[in-house]
């Protein structure tokens, strides 16, 4: 079954909990009582990748996640660091975190692979197709499912020509980002075939605004992570390595039921 990634986001600006984690010491409780709940991996990022969102500096960014990280992985967490930047990413993993979460999948600074290679962590290539700040200006597909693919296995294979082994790779075909709502749909029925390509797979649907569109445009966080821990439950059920969430419990949940189901 599927391990569980929590999201935590040390930013002011995230588009469902912007600014309630900025502080360091209340990020690190907070991804204490996800651990708590059984969060498998803890996902620390520094910089919203909300649509339209702007860039911030690498400094700033390891500011925010720095103490975070060291702090988490010196009680023995699973720590991934949720970064574009190179040098983030290398801060993060001398400071214990064991995976980088890259979801330009290495395209937003040429130096990330390089520098992921000689960290020795695991990376997360997402699927992407440009910035926040321009996220549906190239949405165009032919077949969105193939294209994706065809983009991750791209990366792949830039990521291993840097140094970095296949065993050290997990693919994330990039729900929301260069995405309209039924394209995240046409990519989510295609990940047994994703998976089916013998790489690990994560996959991130929480709270995303393709759920609220199937819900209703009154459709709350509550009902929000609700539908979360539904397309996480089938996701696990396609053969997701993990899945990436904002409420663990009701995740949890989904994937106990769905266990007990294929039992």
């Amino acid at each position: 079954m599927s391990l569980v990634m929590a999201i935590v986001n040390v930013t002011p600006d995230s588009f469902s909990d912007g600014g309630r984690y900025l502080d360091p010491d209340v990020a690190i409780a907070h991804a204490r009582r996800l651990r708590a709940q059984g969060a498998d991996l803890l996902d620390i990022g520094g910089e919203s990748t909300r649509p339209g969102a702007e860039r911030v500096s690498p400094r700033v960014e390891q500011q925010r996640v720095l103490p975070v990280v060291a702090a988490l992985a010196s009680e023995g967490a699973y720590v991934s660091i949720d970064t574009m930047n190179a040098s983030t990413a290398a801060a993060a993993v001398a400071a214990g975190a064991r995976l980088v979460n890259d979801v330009s999948g290495g395209l937003a600074d040429p130096e990330m692979l390089a520098a992921v290679a000689e960290s020795g962590a695991e990376v997360a290539i997402g699927h992407w197709r440009g910035p926040s700040s321009e996220m549906y200006a190239r949405a165009e597909y032919v077949d969105v499912a193939a294209e994706v693919a065809a983009e991750l296995d791209e990366r792949v294979a830039a990521a291993e020509a840097a140094g970095i082994p296949a065993s050290r790779i997990v693919v994330d075909p990039g729900i929301g980002f260069g995405k309209r709502g039924v394209q995240n749909w046409q990519t989510l029925r295609a990940l047994p075939d994703l998976v089916a390509a013998g790489r690990r797979v994560l996959v991130g649907t929480s709270r995303k605004r393709f759920l609220a569109d199937a819900l209703g445009d009154d459709a709350d966080l509550a009902r929000r992570d609700l539908a979360t821990a539904v397309t996480s439950a089938l996701a696990a059920r396609a053969g997701a390595w993990a899945v990436r969430v904002h409420d663990v419990p009701t995740t949890r949940d989904a994937l106990a039921v769905a266990r007990a189901w294929e039992a």
